[in-house]
C-alpha cells in the first residue's frame, strides 16, 4: 500500500504540472516535453515522433504478447463558462481543478504509474507498451493513429478515458457522410427541371425509418442521423442539387464499410463519407481484462462516445478514474481519489493476468 501512496502522490503532481501547461490539440509540444523528461528521470527510455511519446518495460520480450497502455494528453480549448483559471492544478475540497483534469488527465496519470509500477518486473508473462498520445480531441490523424505501426505486435488495450473506472467493453464508431441529390435545374412557374429537393427528400425519409437487421446486444440500431441541408440559390429556380449531411453511429455489430455499403444499395443520392478511420470497436466478455475488472466489482457498458479506441484493430476496454460528465465542462475537475482508485484498480486488474 506504500507504494501505491507513493505512485498515487507522483501521479498527481505530474497532473498538476500538465495542467499548468496549455495542451489544444496540435499544440501539445510542451506537454510532450514535460512527459518525455519525466519517464526518463525514471529511468524509461521514450521513443517520440511529433508529440507522442511510447515506450516498453525494461525486460520486453519479443516472444511475449504485449498490452498497450494508452491515454492522450491534449485538451480542447476552454468554454466560456470557466469561472477560474483552467490552468491552475489547484487542489480544493478533494477536487483536483483544470483543464483536461478528467478528459483524461486522471487517467493518464493513472496509466503512467501502473506502468512505472510494472515496468522493472522480470518473469511477466505480457510486455507493456505505453503510448501517451496527441489530437485524440479532434481523432487527428498525427496522435495514435500515427504511431501504431511503431508500437508493434499488440495483444489487446486499455484506453484511459474516464469512465468511473468501470469498464466500457464497446464503443461505436462514427461515420460523417456528405450526400448529394441530382436534379435538373428549371424554372419555378412552368412544368420543366427535375427537383433535387424531392429527390433528397425520398433519400432522407430512408435514413429516418431504415433499420439495419443485425442490432448490437450492446448498443441495440445503428443510428442515422439528418443534420444538414443546403438547396436552392433563389426562389423562382428548381435546384439542380441538394447537400444534405448525415452522422451515423455504427455499432459493434457491424464495420464502417459494411454500413457505407448497405446506405449505397438504397439511396440514389451520392454518399461521400468523410472517413472511415473511426471502426466501432469491441472487447468480449469473457476477455481475461474484462474478467478482471468483473472480480473486482465494477461494471460493464457500452460507450456512446469516441475515442481512441477508434483507431485499434486489437481487442481494448476502454476504463479510467474520472466521469464522462464532467468531460469539457466549465471548471473541470478530478476527485484526486479518483486517481488513487485507478492507480489500485488498474495494478489490481493487470497483476490478476501478468
Amino acid at each position: 500500500m506504500t507504494e501505491i501512496n507513493q505512485l498515487y502522490q507522483q501521479a498527481v503532481e505530474l497532473l498538476q504540472q500538465l495542467i499548468n501547461i496549455p495542451s489544444f490539440s496540435k499544440e501539445e509540444n510542451l506537454t510532450a516535453d514535460l512527459l518525455e523528461v519525466f519517464l526518463n528521470k525514471k529511468g524509461v527510455k521514450t521513443h517520440r515522433q511529433l508529440n507522442n511519446i511510447w515506450a516498453w518495460n525494461k525486460h520486453f520480450d519479443a516472444s511475449k504478447p504485449t498490452i498497450l497502455l494508452n491515454s492522450h494528453h491534449d485538451t480542447v480549448k476552454p468554454n466560456s463558462g470557466y469561472t477560474r483559471n483552467p490552468y491552475d492544478g489547484v487542489i480544493e475540497d478533494g477536487k483536483l481543478f483544470g483543464l483536461g483534469s478528467n478528459d483524461a488527465g486522471g487517467c493518464l496519470v493513472s496509466l503512467i504509474h501502473t506502468f512505472l509500477y510494472f515496468h522493472e518486473r522480470e518473469n511477466l508473462k505480457y510486455n507493456f507498451c505505453l503510448a501517451t498520445t496527441a489530437e485524440e480531441e479532434i481523432s487527428g490523424v498525427n496522435g495514435l493513429e500515427l504511431i501504431i505501426p511503431a508500437l508493434g505486435k499488440l495483444d489487446f488495450g486499455i484506453v484511459g478515458e474516464p469512465t468511473l473506472m468501470n469498464l466500457a467493453i464497446a464503443e461505436k464508431g462514427l461515420m460523417v457522410l456528405d450526400c448529394v441529390a441530382h436534379g435538373k435545374a428549371g424554372h419555378a412557374a412552368r412544368e420543366e427541371g427535375e427537383n433535387a429537393i424531392y429527390k433528397a427528400l425520398t433519400d432522407i425519409e430512408w435514413f429516418r425509418n431504415y433499420r439495419f437487421p443485425i442490432e448490437s446486444e450492446v448498443f441495440g440500431p445503428v443510428k442515422m442521423s439528418v443534420t444538414i441541408i443546403n438547396a436552392g440559390s433563389q426562389h423562382n429556380v428548381v435546384p439542380a442539387s441538394c447537400n444534405f449531411t448525415v452522422d451515423v453511429r455504427v455499432t459493434d455489430a457491424y464495420r464502417n464499410e459494411e454500413v457505407l455499403e448497405i446506405i449505397r444499395q438504397h439511396v440514389g443520392c451520392d454518399v461521400t463519407p468523410r472517413s472511415i478511420r473511426l471502426k466501432p470497436s469491441k472487447i468480449p466478455k469473457e476477455h481475461p481484462i474484462v474478467q478482471a475488472g468483473l472480480a473486482l466489482g465494477r461494471t460493464t457498458y457500452g460507450s456512446p462516445t469516441t475515442s481512441d479506441q477508434s483507431l485499434l484493430d486489437i481487442p481494448s476496454l476502454k476504463v479510467g478514474p474520472g466521469d464522462s460528465a464532467r468531460s469539457h465542462t466549465a471548471d473541470e475537475f478530478i476527485y484526486v481519489d479518483e486517481i488513487r482508485e485507478g492507480i489500485d484498480l488498474y495494478i489490481k486488474m493487470l497483476e490478476q493476468i501478468v
